[in-house]
């Protein structure tokens, strides 16, 4: 059995259903219906990622984060039926490192949870931060600062750098920059990649169409300076 997978959600038939999914691509799935309850299994387990619903009674999924990322550093994929920036900016800033909206595909959340693992087991743990002239990113926090100033990023503009950064000074393809940011059902799709390149430059660069942190390199990808 592979990685060990906790989905706390209070819909009990969801639960059964993910795990189900999860049981037929290799993971060992955990169930916990209420928030309490999946914190005590995560104390107990030490899952490998969390999958977590944002609406349940008793304790909310934005409070279950919070506690989670006090005790442990394993992934966390968000299932919510709201798609607002703000709220995925509030799970940004606690820690959440993928968003699944619901009504989804199980394909779809299954290659996410791929996905973040791939991120997760592939990050330089010893690395906290990187600085680079007036650019820090703090791996911890998942924060960026520009001349000690937060950048407001969303969350997919945060993995995109933070995949760059991790390969600093190293050519990534597109393809790989799909693949770890977007899964595999992105692939062949690197609009996506130049979409979100464009958008993390003129957040971050001085002159966005001169660049000094995210190059290009041409007919292959990207590179982080």
């Amino acid at each position: 059995m592979g990685a060990t997978i906790l989905v706390i959600d209070d819909d009990a038939t969801l639960v059964e259903i993910i795990g189900d999914h999860l049981r037929k691509n290799g993971y060992e799935p955990l169930a916990a219906l209420s928030g309490p309850q999946g914190l005590k299994l995560a104390r107990i387990r030490n899952p490998a990622l969390v999958i977590l619903d944002v609406m349940m009674p008793e304790m909310d999924g934005w409070e279950v984060c919070r506690q989670l990322r006090s005790e442990s550093s394993a992934p966390v994929i968000m299932l919510t039926a709201k798609g607002e920036e703000v709220d995925k900016l509030r799970g940004f800033r606690l820690g959440v490192d993928d968003y699944v909206t619901k009504p989804f595909s199980f394909a779809e959340l299954i290659a996410r949870v791929g996905a973040v693992l791939n991120r997760a087991s592939g990050a330089l743990t010893a690395v906290h931060r990187l600085e680079s002239g007036d650019l820090v990113i703090d791996y911890d926090q998942r924060r960026v600062f520009i001349g000690g100033q937060l950048v407001d990023l969303s969350a997919r503009e945060y993995h995109l750098l933070e995949a760059l950064a991790r390969h600093h000074q190293r050519p990534i393809s597109t393809e790989t920059l799909l693949q770890e940011v977007w899964g595999d059902e992105y692939a062949g799709e690197p609009d996506h990649v130049k979409h979100y390149i464009w958008a993390l430059r003129k957040k971050i660069e001085a002159d966005p169409g001169d660049p000094k942190h995210i190059l290009t390199e041409h007919g292959f990808g990207y590179r982080f300076e």
